[in-house]
């Protein structure tokens, strides 16, 4: 993006009156140091804020060294229903409400998305904060194509759901980022080579921005045998998406055309119905079944 940045931030945290608004915040996945100055100013001027885990939040505060005058929340995925509504009410009343999830951009994997959707149908004032993400270190890191990619969050821990979405990903052709616990890396892997194919290119992502970050790369049977160890930390696997099929030749369609016309059609007939399908030349087809009966 080539827009000129602003030279100062477009948030007012702590205003009250008439300017109620949500800001979703990104927080450091790891190193502190990747705290920006808009997440700590409005860590110290947000009326409220939305904690997914509010020891973890103020263990952060405490971290940066800042001071938490506003009112603090627990506000996650058990308690959305109600806190939502709770929530908006304040924003109506014209006050700053800072959202924050453990780690990362909130919305994203994480809590969010509910108090975004809500406040979006009134209308309401939604801003953000970025920075820190998993998803977008992760894709960087892999070595992987990042022109066009999907995040797939966690897949299903039970085996049979987790085939079945595995199979509707085996065509995927972007590069695909997937979440995953340690202690489920490896089975994850295994059904990826399963799905997708051993030899398929993936990378995987461990402790990210912190001291004993790690990403390794290779194949999927690559990466399980070195997963089959004790692993720690939190995880991101980033898998290459399926290759693209080759071009169909018409000379590979001649046996098909041979079927139609055995079962009555006529040559030219049986010649337009496969090079439709299969998106080949008709005369080139037409040749080539031609050809065959030499």
């Amino acid at each position: 993006m080539s827009d000129t940045p602003e030279p100062t931030t477009p948030t007012r945290p702590g205003t009250g009156g008439q300017d109620g608004q949500i800001v979703l915040a990104a927080t450091p996945i790891g190193n502190l140091g990747d705290a920006s100055p808009r997440l700590i100013e409005l860590m110290t001027g947000a009326d409220v804020i939305a904690a997914e885990d509010t020891r973890r939040f103020h263990h952060l505060a405490q971290a940066l060294g800042v001071r938490i005058p506003g009112r603090v929340i627990s506000y996650h995925e058990h308690n959305e229903a109600v806190k939502t509504a709770e929530l908006l009410d304040l924003v109506r009343q014209g006050l700053t409400v800072l959202m924050v999830s453990d780690a990362g951009m909130p919305a994203v994997s994480d809590p969010g998305f509910r108090l975004v959707e809500a406040a979006g149908a009134e209308g309401l004032l939604v801003t953000a904060v970025p920075g820190p993400s998993a998803v977008l270190t992760a894709l960087a890191l892999s070595g992987l194509p990042t022109d066009r990619f999907t995040f797939e969050g966690f897949l299903p821990r039970k085996p049979g759901e987790r085939s079945g979405r595995l199979a509707e990903l085996e065509k995927e052709r972007r590069t695909m980022v997937f979440f995953e616990a340690p202690h489920r890396l490896a089975p994850m892997l295994r059904a990826l080579a399963e799905a997708f194919g051993r030899d398929r290119p993936a990378a995987v992502a461990r402790e990210l921005t912190k001291m004993h970050e790690e990403v390794k790369r290779g194949s999927l049977q690559e990466l399980l045998e070195w997963a089959e160890g004790q692993m720690r930390g939190e995880i991101a696997v980033v898998v290459s998406g399926a290759a693209e099929d080759a071009p169909s030749r018409a000379v590979d369609q001649v046996a098909s055309v041979q079927e139609l016309e055995r079962g009555g059609l006529r040559l030219k007939d049986a010649v337009a119905a496969i090079a439709e399908r299969e998106r080949v030349s008709k005369r080139e087809l037409y040749a080539a079944v031609l050809e065959a009966r030499r």
